[in-house]
């Protein structure tokens, strides 16, 4: 078994861009990888900081990510207790503008485009699409 060695500020550092909270909330509220065209779909962020903010995450030992061709399935390190208390944590914070509930519908939206459980058709917000992938 693989361990990650991850000290506490840098969790908190990486949680502190709202962006990352975004990212790492919807994942665990809806228990799904999802591929960096969904998370762009979904969160209505533009692909090349929706990659930085993966990348953070990463790199404090929050996201895993599996490549499959072009295509990047970011998904939450699970199965360790206090990561899995900090998920549950980030669930239950009031989304007051309900910009979360927001986010959380257009994922299971985009979500329904799948093909055999995968993306294969990139970013479909055409403002968003238009920087390329």
């Amino acid at each position: 078994m693989h361990t990650v060695q991850v000290k506490p500020q840098e969790i908190f550092q990486a949680l502190a861009d709202p962006t990352r909270v975004r990212i790492v909330r919807l994942l665990a509220e809806t228990d799904e990888e999802a591929c960096l065209c969904e998370l762009v779909d979904s969160l209505l962020e533009p692909q090349y900081k929706l990659s930085r903010h993966v990348k953070v995450l990463r790199q404090a030992g929050l996201l895993s990510a599996v490549k499959e061709g072009r295509w990047v399935y970011p998904r939450l390190v699970e199965g360790i207790p206090y990561l899995d208390r900090l998920y549950e944590a980030l669930q239950v914070l009031p989304d007051v503008d309900g910009g979360f509930a927001r986010d959380v519908e257009r994922f299971r939206q985009r979500m329904c485009l799948r093909e055999d459980g995968r993306c294969r058709i990139g970013i479909q917000t055409p403002e968003l699409a238009a920087g390329g992938e």
